[in-house]
């Protein structure tokens, strides 16, 4: 905005209620200055009292300019000329003296409303430019802050799309393996009739009753994915001793607990979890344990006392993990390698992970001198009565 919009807009003719407060406060200060001319009168020359007149015009012209500030100086010469100044009711002067003393008085007045006005001019310019000024500034951290809002946007969009496609990638081929195995064995079951023995059907009925468990545990993996992160997991907390849950991940796992050797410091107390959380965490970690190592190999869970925290720590004779990767692990739909041409869903440890954590406890992978890989599981120890293991 250039300089010459406040000037015109200063130019502007105000409404009758404003010309009629400017004009009665200038009839005011004219009137109260010249009470206070008649005041001093017998106390100084009458002549030196003119220039009291300034303090009318100073506050018109600082308030509405000199379109007000030079009328007040004209009224204010003729007020000083009629009351004061001999003779006296008339605008006739005695002394040819006082001419040149109204004079001086008249360029005095008016010289001055013009500098009050100039000033307030400029400061009005002043303040007009400092709130264009801040609305630039506000115009512009608005218009940076909404940049960064759909930056920041974009990018969650980008992340939940990736996180989608993963998704979908995972259990796209998570589901369909396993249905298309039952799918063959059951077609194989009926078309073959009479022609299959017992032992065929045997391993056919078998192979179905593996596939559904799969399938089975990947949408349970996926139910508590969903409700860890909606953060629906909500712990109801139990004393219970080490060996107690163990115990029942144990028998979860099922058949190939056979392949696991447990050895359980004495010492070790009890913890307070959901046990049923826990036991789902465990499960995840042995069942990986045992997909990772050879097939008779035996995977070691162990549990210790390490200062406030009891660490059950699983063992396997897999292959083993990389540092860098040995955090990644963690994440939902981070694969393994592949083992005997079937890869996991990625959701084991990450659900596990997120059991511990709402029950107060960490997870970690270290590396294991001679063997594959220890994830182990902390949680907090307790000093309850524990619930011994049934």
């Amino acid at each position: 905005m250039s300089r010459l919009r406040p000037q015109r807009l200063l130019l502007i003719e105000p409404p009758w209620r404003a010309h009629l407060v400017a004009g009665l406060f200038s009839l005011g200060a004219v009137l109260v200055v010249s009470s206070a001319v008649f005041v001093l009168d017998s106390l100084a020359p009458v002549v030196s009292l003119g220039g009291l007149y300034i303090f009318a015009v100073l506050p018109v012209a600082a308030l509405w300019g000199l379109t007000y500030a030079v009328p007040v100086s004209v009224v204010s010469m003729l007020v000083f000329n009629w009351l004061f100044l001999p003779p006296t009711h008339s605008l006739r002067l005695a002394d040819s003296e006082n001419w040149i003393v109204l004079a001086v008085y008249l360029v005095t007045a008016i010289s001055v409303s013009w500098l009050s006005a100039r000033a307030r001019r400029r400061a009005d310019e002043a303040e007009l430019r400092t709130r264009e000024a801040e609305r630039a500034m506000e115009e512009a951290r608005a218009s940076e802050e909404r940049r960064v809002r759909e930056a920041v946007e974009a990018e969650s969009l980008r992340r939940s799309d990736a996180a989608k496609t993963a998704v979908l990638r995972s259990v796209s081929h998570d589901l369909r393996s396993p249905i298309t195995a039952i799918t063959t064995a059951g077609e194989v079951l009926v078309d073959g009739g009479e022609r299959l023995d017992d032992a065929e059907r045997a391993e056919l009925a078998s192979s179905v009753l593996v596939q559904a468990r799969r399938l089975d545990r990947l949408v349970a993996n996926l139910l508590e994915l969903s409700r860890l992160e909606a953060g629906a997991a909500i712990p109801h907390r139990e004393p219970w001793t080490v060996d107690g849950l163990v115990a029942r991940a144990l028998d979860a796992v099922g058949e190939e607990a056979v392949r696991v050797l447990v050895q359980l410091a004495p010492d070790a107390p009890p913890v307070e979890v959901d046990p049923a959380q826990i036991e789902r965490a465990l499960v995840n970690v042995i069942e990986n344990a045992l997909k990772f190592s050879p097939e008779h190999a035996p995977v070691l869970v162990r549990a210790r006392l390490e200062g406030a925290d009891v660490e059950i720590s699983i063992v396997d004779r897999g292959p083993g993990i990389s540092a860098h990767e040995r955090e990644r692990v963690f994440d939902a739909f981070v694969r393994g390698n592949d083992v005997d041409g079937e890869r996991g869903s990625g959701l084991g440890l990450a659900i596990a992970r997120g059991f511990v954590a709402v029950n107060g406890g960490r997870m970690w992978v270290n590396a294991e001198p001679g063997a594959g890989a220890a994830v182990v599981v902390s949680l907090p120890a307790s000093e309850l009565p524990a619930r011994a293991p049934a």
